[in-house]
């Protein structure tokens, strides 16, 4: 299978430009919450960095063993530790998704067969060739952000095949109900960077066998996350700060239908129904039209760079309603 000529190394923050509002980047919008904020400050500089209070953090927040646990700087340095570690015989990524999996896979020298989803971008694992030995998928995907249910992932395992889950959008979803961050039989890669407001501070982790995990981990430098970055980690896998990003979750819920309603009202535009992450994939009539929005003020994410779609598409964020709500007018003046 070809690959389509897409930039996979295009990402939201190239699409925001000073003076815009931005609906480009999915961080979520008002900053680090303060009680974070001054928790990471207050971490030990002058030592170097201990991960055993963080990895058990981690650990006892999804069930698993600390063994389990690899902590990374951002989620984007666990992509590249499975290309760089793991030698596939035909590695497949599910698409639209998150490009950097296989610009990793692709930077390591691997061949990388893409499954596109049709529209509405549900999951069907039949599409996954048989002797596929490594696949990713994103859960909610980004950018659809459709949810697989957890069935379909599950799915996809078979012996001698590594599954790996992009989880860096779960903790949008209230309760986590398809989260398979617990589940022995499959490799989730996790992020803080999203929900907590710390893509500057680049943390996350990821999940998996022993096995796999070990492995992975003697190609990590030493001390690869910073001690800043453990103490986000051991913060954020709290009960206090589990249960408050499950209330931001809930409440992000009546945000977005409200977004997509608004939206749908609009001529020409239509939204990838049953929206579960932090933004919406919209497709419009208008080709590029992601251009006049700039002229407009706004800053999405344009979504031709996604392999399975092309230049009708795009991503917006969700805000608060009156940021939303003008957006939509912005859209209905260029209908």
């Amino acid at each position: 299978m070809r690959p389509l000529p897409v930039d996979l190394s295009h990402h939201g923050d190239a699409d925001l430009v000073p003076g815009l509002v931005d609906l480009a980047v999915n961080v979520r919008s008002g900053g680090t919450p303060g009680w974070l904020a001054e928790r990471v400050r207050a971490a030990d500089l002058a030592a170097y960095p201990d991960q055993r209070e963080a990895a058990a953090a981690v650990a006892a927040r999804h069930g698993r063993a600390a063994g389990e646990v690899l902590l990374t700087a951002g989620a984007a340095e666990a992509f590249v530790l499975l290309a760089r570690v793991l030698r596939p015989r035909h590695a497949v990524v599910v698409h639209p998704q998150f490009t950097e999996p296989e610009a990793a896979l692709r930077a390591a020298g691997h061949q990388v067969d893409r499954v596109i989803l049709p529209f509405p971008f549900v999951l069907d694992p039949g599409l996954v060739p048989p002797d596929a030995d490594l696949v990713f998928v994103g859960n909610p995907t980004n950018p659809t952000s459709v949810l697989h249910p957890a069935s379909l992932i599950q799915a996809l395992a078979r012996p001698g095949r590594i599954v790996v889950v992009d989880e860096a959008f779960a903790d949008c979803v209230p309760g986590e109900p398809e989260s398979l961050a617990g589940d022995p039989s499959v490799v989730v890669v996790r992020s803080l960077t999203k929900t907590w407001g710390l893509a500057g501070l680049r943390v996350g982790y990821l999940l998996g066998p022993a096995t796999v995990v070990e492995r992975l981990r003697a190609a990590q430098p030493h001390w690869p996350v910073s001690a800043v970055a453990l103490e986000a980690c051991v913060a954020c896998c709290s009960a206090t700060a589990v249960a408050e990003a499950d209330a931001w979750a809930r409440d992000l819920v009546g945000r977005r239908t409200q977004l997509a309603d608004q939206l749908a009202a609009v001529p020409g535009v239509a939204v990838v129904p049953e929206a579960t992450a932090s933004f919406l994939l919209v497709h419009t009539n208008r080709p590029a039209g992601w251009k006049p929005l700039r002229d407009k003020g706004f800053a999405v994410r344009r979504g031709d760079t996604f392999p399975g779609l092309d230049a009708h598409w795009f991503r917006v964020a969700v805000r608060d309603p009156l940021t939303s709500t003008a957006l939509v007018e912005a859209l209905h003046d260029l209908a």
